[in-house]
């Protein structure tokens, strides 16, 4: 128990701005993410899909790492079957992203790139709670500790680095209601097209009668996930012969950065999500309204979607408490019963290096889980403002880290 509480405190006092009462203050380490969405103005309600999308911030357990483009040209056409149509829409994808030099705009927004082409620690220092001094690259090159936290910093930030890009498709359930024999074919109809992977829904809905179901918006999304490529490699030629300070610019590295094709996107994978709204918890509000809460949900779902799928692109969150064993993550993020959790410990090593130590497994659990979706609090009466897991007592604390492992 000594040793467990010597060790709590170690990390508490290993962050200056470690908060007791705020979980979003807690201070761990986030990955980045920059998000785009495939535009087609022959698509229906298409402003409203953009407008909702852009203006909808980077989820709160990722550091916004958008850059000022936000949507992609359409160049594929639909009439392709399914399969073709998600080839074809990655190579497209990855062929814009190479185009546009994303990766390499990325690594400079990471490193605080001026106008004349000088590159700071200044984000990275932020971002990762490093000391600034001790990540300049001057001091790296000449102390082990400095070179260690260098490779740190790209190992805990940069790497963990992504892109999202979405594209996605409205359905009017009235008009597709209006084609169906039955409220049963209705609802199946619209789960297709809107890519359900069950008809859960259907039944849900039959009972409500024809009226209700007739009156909706269902938005899916097609989502494809990439992931900034940062190595020893890359690394080693960016601090080497790219790397120059604004007040001591060297030009011929400037040049060197700006003709550079080193920094690439990797393509991971791609899942599917849809949301759907029903008439009768949105009587007062406008079709546009309607759309708009049916977009962010959809773009929440994925997001939760490729997480569960790629193990890469998991997050850590902090835990809230330790007795009972909370933590402000829900529906939003996908949470299911039974889900398991590792506990991780965060240690810092001798040379300034993190590591992350798996101290135990918890589950969430069944009916404690924070259903935190856009616009939840309209929808359901439930009180609930954390996620509740099972696990050893008297073993975990706040601030502890979390990540799924199911």
């Amino acid at each position: 128990m000594k040793q467990s509480l010597l060790l709590v405190i170690i990390y508490l006092f290993s962050f200056s701005t470690f908060s007791q009462s705020e979980p979003n203050d807690l201070v761990y380490r986030r990955s980045s993410l920059y998000t785009l969405m495939i535009s087609d103005e022959n698509k229906e309600h298409q402003e409203v899909i953009q407008n909702s999308f852009t203006n909808y911030p980077i989820p709160e357990k990722f550091n916004s790492h958008t850059l000022e483009k936000r949507t992609i040209p359409k160049t594929i056409n639909d009439s392709v079957s399914k399969k073709e149509l998600y080839v074809l829409q990655q190579q497209a994808i990855t062929d814009f992203l190479t185009t546009n030099d994303v990766a390499k705009f990325m690594v400079a927004k990471w490193f605080n790139r001026s106008k004349e082409g000088g590159f700071n620690m200044n984000l990275i220092s932020e971002r990762g709670h490093y000391n600034a001094t001790d990540l300049d690259v001057k001091i790296a090159r000449n102390s082990e500790r400095g070179t260690a936290l260098i490779a740190d910093a790209g190992e805990e930030l940069i790497n963990n680095t992504f892109v999202v890009i979405n594209n996605f498709k409205y359905t009017n359930k009235e008009e597709v209601a209006k084609k169906t024999n039955s409220i049963l074919s209705a609802v199946s109809s619209v789960a297709s097209q809107a890519g359900a992977s069950d008809l859960s829904l259907a039944v849900d809905t039959a009972a409500e009668g024809v009226d209700i179901l007739g009156k909706g918006y269902v938005i899916k999304t097609d989502s494809y996930l990439y992931q900034l490529v940062w190595n020893d490699e890359i690394a080693s030629i960016f601090y080497n012969d790219y790397w120059t300070e604004d007040g001591n610019i060297d030009t011929t590295r400037v040049t060197a950065f700006n003709d550079s094709n080193i920094f690439k996107l990797q393509y991971i994978g791609m899942e599917s999500a849809w949301a759907d709204l029903q008439s009768t918890k949105y009587t007062t509000q406008s079709e546009e309204e309607l759309i708009t809460v049916a977009t962010l949900k959809a773009s929440d779902a994925v997001i939760a979607k490729l997480q569960r799928t790629y193990e890469v692109f998991r997050t850590k969150t902090p835990l809230l408490s330790g007795d009972p064993i909370t933590a402000k993550i829900g529906l939003k993020e996908g949470l299911e019963k039974g889900d398991k959790y590792e506990v991780l410990e965060q240690i810092i090593n001798k040379v300034g290096k993190t590591e992350y130590k798996q101290i135990g497994v918890i589950k969430v659990e069944k009916n404690l889980i924070w259903d935190n979706r856009f616009m939840a609090t309209d929808e359901n009466e439930s009180e609930l403002e954390y996620t509740t897991f099972k696990g050893s007592k008297n073993k975990y604390y706040q601030g502890m880290l979390i990540r799924q492992i199911n």
